[in-house]
């Protein structure tokens, strides 16, 4: 039941990239700095997601989830805090009636939930258990988060080369500008 949790969290991390995904490429919203923290944030909680899939459940890994968890969620009510104040206005489109970055924090309360929840009742996970080979299933949730992650360094990339992002993006640095 563990397994199939973490797979169907990493499809979760997954959507979640995807739609902001969509919204930088379909509806040209490029990420600014601290989005691109949130999506990297989600990118390694993902991973350690994995390593229970791959290496075998362990509370170090969710550990990482969590530590991951708490500082992207820091960048996410960083980013919030920005746009409460009224007259500041927003970054990016609405999804829901919630910005990206309000989102990110409640996915990122969420995985802390989840991994609490994980560690109260996932048991003991004993010294010899080894991790049996990976379901169809599970592959494709990998498989997803690994694409996810080479697209996000593909997209940093273009849009702010080698150096830093800019704080309010409006093109990609390193495609020609249409006309």
């Amino acid at each position: 039941m563990n397994r199939l949790l973490d797979t169907l969290a990493l499809y979760g991390i997954g959507l979640l990239l995807a739609v902001a995904f969509y919204y930088q490429f379909m509806l040209g919203e490029l990420p600014c700095p601290l989005c691109a923290l949130q999506r990297v944030g989600f990118l390694v909680a993902g991973v350690a997601l994995i390593l229970n899939l791959r290496s075998g459940r362990s509370p170090a890994h969710y550990g990482l989830v969590l530590l991951t968890a708490v500082a992207a969620g820091s960048a996410s009510l960083r980013q919030i805090a920005l746009h409460v104040v009224p007259g500041t206005g927003s970054y990016g489109s609405a999804l829901f009636g919630f910005h990206f970055y309000t989102w990110a924090f409640v996915g990122y309360g969420t995985l802390v939930v989840y991994v609490g929840v994980m560690l109260l009742v996932g048991g003991r996970v004993p010294d010899s258990a080894r991790p049996r080979p990976l379901s169809a299933f599970e592959v494709g949730a990998c498989a997803l988060l690994v694409g996810l992650a080479a697209a996000n360094v593909i997209a940093f990339l273009l849009e702010c080369g080698l150096g830093p992002c800019p704080d309010d993006p409006t093109r990609y640095l390193w495609l020609p500008r249409s006309r």
